[in-house]
């Protein structure tokens, strides 16, 4: 990745803007993105909390998934592309209503985490579903969801001619209702087909940072007029993937490829709340004997939160107990600016994984103290409404 020169990466519909605002490009996920602005990451982080910050995440995976042959029956439509994608995942698809958005994970028949996902019912199309995949793997979750499909649906990709944009922070409705004013009826996790200046948008009341916000993907055509006309909004300021990273963090949030990856399962990961009910009676998901054995209690690790004293702990780092005894490792790490703390995210083993329990971190040879704690580490701020 690193070794990446420019010539190998994508860029995306907004990549100049970036330039022009002296953005700092790193390769991320095959493409050419800001880590950072001028104003540099904790002022980013800061920001993004207090007002509302503007992220490009047009390098994300955005597809839509139809039937071929819908019958104009809404809910057989839906019962239809639901049954065709369930079998790859362990979140109940049938039951969204339209418009809501689903968090899911991709497993493998090991109970693995292929990657997570959002998975949406279309506000107003019978027989469509709206998905959100990761960067890195939407190349191969795309082509394990077309396997799927068979001849019964197809998958139309939107990453290619369509950008990503995410608004977040405690500003971000007072700012998106003086351009799409229909997005502040949303509630948390549901989507709505709008549109701005006439221009078609997808708008979905969700994000990455643990703030209230919205992530709105629109034709590349339009990208930079849209992005904009949310920056002569004060309240409003491009926010890089350094602060994305740190943000998610103190939200708890999970980052594909370190917290999560094939081996790990959705019970290791702390994400029991993705296996639905239904799935979990049903056991009719991939991996569901490892699954729902280890939410009967037959873990081997388990994801933990934890506050470090001394400098921040990076992916990689030994966990000991307190005798120096390995018991795990940090999967993310960094500084909390909000809680002007180091946290970490990392796996032990299920007897260390108890709130309270003192363990170290090894940092640059040297044992420093943690302690696990709840997460998020920084409480949601999300807009609950329902539909």
């Amino acid at each position: 990745m690193a070794s990446s020169g420019p010539e190998d990466l994508h860029q995306t519909p907004l990549y100049e803007k970036h330039v022009a605002a002296s953005g700092r490009i790193v390769p991320f996920g095959g493409y050419a993105l800001p880590v950072q602005y001028p104003s540099g990451i904790m002022n980013e982080h800061k920001w993004t909390r207090d007002n509302a910050g503007l992220f490009d995440v047009s390098h994300m995976g955005p597809s839509f998934v139809r039937l071929n042959a819908p019958s104009g029956d809404a809910e057989a439509d839906h019962a239809a592309i639901s049954a065709l994608i369930e079998p790859l995942i362990c979140g109940d698809i049938a039951s969204l209503k339209p418009g809501q958005i689903r968090y899911s994970l991709l497993l493998n028949e090991q109970g693995g985490i292929i990657d997570d996902l959002m998975i949406a019912r279309s506000p107003d199309e019978a027989g469509v579903l709206y998905v959100v995949v990761n960067a890195g793997t939407k190349d191969s979750d795309f082509a394990l969801i077309e396997k799927a499909l068979g001849d019964s649906a197809k998958l139309v990709r939107a990453d290619h001619d369509n950008a990503l944009l995410a608004l977040q922070g405690p500003e971000a409705v007072n700012v998106i209702a003086g351009l799409i004013p229909g997005a502040v009826q949303l509630g948390f996790m549901t989507h709505a087909n709008l549109s701005w200046n006439t221009i078609p948008v997808t708008t979905a009341r969700a994000g990455y940072t643990g703030e209230d916000g919205f992530e709105i993907l629109l034709p590349a055509a339009h990208a930079e007029d849209f992005w904009d006309a949310l920056l002569t909004d004060d309240r409003v300021k491009p926010i890089g993937l350094g602060a994305r990273d740190s943000l998610r963090l103190e939200a708890g949030l999970p980052l594909y490829g370190h917290d999560l990856n094939e081996t790990i399962s959705p019970i290791e990961a702390g994400l029991g709340f993705a296996v639905s009910k239904r799935r979990r009676e049903a056991a009719d998901f991939p991996g569901s004997h490892r699954i729902l054995a280890e939410r009967d209690g037959q873990l081997s690790r388990k994801r933990v939160g934890m506050i470090i004293e001394g400098a921040p702990a990076r992916e990689g780092a030994e966990i000991t107990d307190s005798a120096g005894t390995v018991i795990g490792v940090v999967t993310s790490g960094g500084f909390a600016p909000s809680l002007n703390k180091a946290i970490a995210l990392g796996f032990v083993s299920p007897e260390h994984a108890a709130i309270g329990s003192k363990l170290q971190v090894v940092v640059r040879n040297r044992a420093q103290a943690a302690e696990v704690v709840e997460t998020p580490f920084v409480p949601h701020r999300y807009f609950r409404k329902s539909i």
